[in-house]
């Protein structure tokens, strides 16, 4: 039997310092490299995300081969620490037969209590529900793998662009998922693989601890006498009041340095696009001009489509807000307990904040710009209710910020915005009425297993009428992502979403979490669930990894 570890293995050490670079690294170079939408940017971000998987299957080998059990958000000290050695079974042993003989009313702890069983000890539920949730979400991101690749492996036809014409195959298996273009089903399983090692790699890094938190672990839990009462010493020392306030009142180390890179990339971002628009250049980044959209109002930062543009932005803003209340709170109880802190830094988040929330509405993106003013009044209402306990001046403030969001935007953009708006239905949701009507067919005709992921562009040229344009996009995902994936797939997508957003009501096995700054992000995802049913938000890398990333972080979080 191997000895259990006590210290973290310097290999271990070494995969979780890259697993930290990589992840802020991809979550700057997405939406830096014009949106990750050329080749050169996927296959970047891609190598990236199977790097990510390499380095999580050498820390599960490292586990397995040391004994080395590392610290964990959720877990209860001593849970799951490896095997034991003979003298900490003997302990155990002893300490079980203790636990026996007492009866009832044995003292307070006793009083109309029988010896408790293992099953009835105290988060022993909730634990072995987070596993099975986490199981039953690991199991279908294998299922919708396999089905991408099952797709991939058994061609309905080929697609040749120069001819401009299928190649049916009559050798593939009717009942097994299938593709009418194998190329772009093949892209799209290269890309989701990269996604699913990403989640699961950030979540494995994102519920580890670091060496600071470790360290308040081993302090607060004393240790104990035969008789389970803590001795107490003849001068205890003073507690520490700050690492006392941050296990109840900040967000892990890990997950505040995931958020600052995230805020701040995102706060330089909008500054870059609004900028860039009021220079009126057609060159993204003052860079490139691409080969759509080459104008300046089309455009937005490194976006080539002002949509998705708002679309990131959207996805941003309300988890800074969140971030920004938990840092204010944490200072304000922090400051009382007569803890050193910080200074504000937080107060940075705001500007961020405030830059971002502007930007759909000055990008002139309908969608995003009404999923922009629908959230900015859903934050300002979960802000109000957040902090009815503060003075009515501080509210007050608080609030007025979100009145200031639409006047900065409104002078910069609302001119071309409302213009736009008024012709919202004049033109037919530019022309995407007849997309829908055709779609809408292609959707009755593949009902069960679809057409392959990836392959809406190609199967939508043998349903457009002649003279219609051809659209590489829906520009609606729900109704693409049934198209392409079937019932089958896009029901176990809509079920993988359901068990990351109903995590938090499961208490235990993950980072403590406050309701308002869950509520904050599950806006940000919201929003962009929305946008995507009027546009095509989750076809773009950027968005999906952003997305993702999200999703991994809200996986990681219960309830207190």
């Amino acid at each position: 039997m191997r000895r259990h570890l006590s210290h973290t293995p310097k290999a271990y050490k070494v995969c979780d310092g890259l697993t930290e670079a990589l992840i802020y690294f991809l979550a700057v170079f997405t939406p830096w490299a014009f949106g990750t939408t050329q080749d050169w940017s996927i296959w970047t971000a891609n190598a990236g995300g199977y790097l990510l998987g390499c380095l999580l299957v050498a820390k599960w080998v490292i586990r397995w081969r040391t004994g080395y059990v590392p610290s964990r958000w959720g877990e209860r000290e001593g849970e799951d620490q490896g095997p034991k050695t003979n003298d900490q079974g003997r302990e155990g042993r002893d300490r079980e037969q203790e636990d026996g003989t007492r009866g009832e009313g044995d003292g307070p702890e006793g009083l109309g209590e029988g010896p408790k069983t293992r099953d009835q000890r105290p988060g022993t539920g909730g634990q072995r529900t987070v596993k099975w949730t986490t199981w039953a979400l690991a199991a279908l991101t294998v299922f919708i793998l396999l089905y991408s690749l099952i797709g991939a492996l058994n061609p309905r036809a080929t697609y040749y662009e120069a001819d401009r014409r299928f190649d049916y195959h009559d050798n593939y298996i009717v009942w097994l998922p299938h593709s009418y273009d194998p190329a772009s089903t093949w892209q799209a399983f290269w890309n989701y693989l990269a996604l699913a090692f990403f989640f699961w790699a950030s979540r494995d890094w994102l519920l580890g601890k670091t060496s600071r938190e470790r360290k308040h672990d081993h302090r607060s839990h004393e240790p104990t006498s035969r008789t389970g009462v803590s001795p107490v010493p003849d001068h205890p020392a003073p507690p520490d009041r700050r690492d006392a306030l941050s296990h109840h009142f900040r967000i892990p180390n890990r997950l505040q340095r995931l958020l600052w890179v995230l805020c701040l990339s995102g706060g330089l971002l909008a500054i870059e696009g609004i900028l860039q628009r009021l220079s009126g250049t057609g060159k993204l980044l003052w860079l490139i001009r691409p080969r759509f959209n080459q104008t300046a109002d089309a455009q937005f930062g490194p976006y080539a489509y002002r949509s998705n543009a708002a679309t990131y932005f959207n996805l941003v803003w309300p988890v800074c807000v969140g971030f920004w209340l938990v840092l204010r709170r944490s200072s304000i109880v922090a400051r009382r307990a007569g803890a050193r802190v910080g200074g504000g830094s937080y107060v940075l988040l705001l500007p961020c904040a405030v830059l971002m929330a502007a930007a759909p509405i000055i990008s002139t993106a309908r969608g995003g710009a009404l999923v922009a003013l629908g959230n900015i009044l859903a934050v300002s209402a979960v802000l109000f209710v957040a902090t009815r306990r503060e003075g009515s001046i501080i509210r007050a403030s608080m609030l007025s910020l979100f009145i200031i969001i639409p006047l900065f935007a409104g002078y910069l953009g609302w001119k071309q915005l409302a213009e736009r708006l008024e012709n919202m239905f004049v033109d037919d949701l530019s022309k995407r009425t007849e997309i829908y009507a055709n779609s809408r067919t292609i959707a009755e005709e593949f009902p069960a297993l679809g057409t392959g992921p990836g392959s809406f562009g190609t199967i939508y040229r043998l349903y457009k009428e002649a003279g219609q344009q051809w659209e590489a996009y829906l520009h609606d995902d729900w109704l693409e992502t049934r198209i392409t994936f079937g019932w089958i797939g896009f029901g176990v997508i809509c079920l993988m979403l359901i068990l990351v957003l109903a995590r938090w009501f499961v208490p235990g096995g993950g980072i403590p979490m406050r309701w308002d700054f869950l509520l904050f992000t599950w806006l940000a995802l919201a929003g962009c669930l929305a946008h995507a049913k009027l546009d095509f938000p989750f076809q773009i890398y950027s968005l999906q990894f952003l997305f993702l990333l999200l999703c991994s972080m809200l996986f990681c979080l219960s309830r207190r």
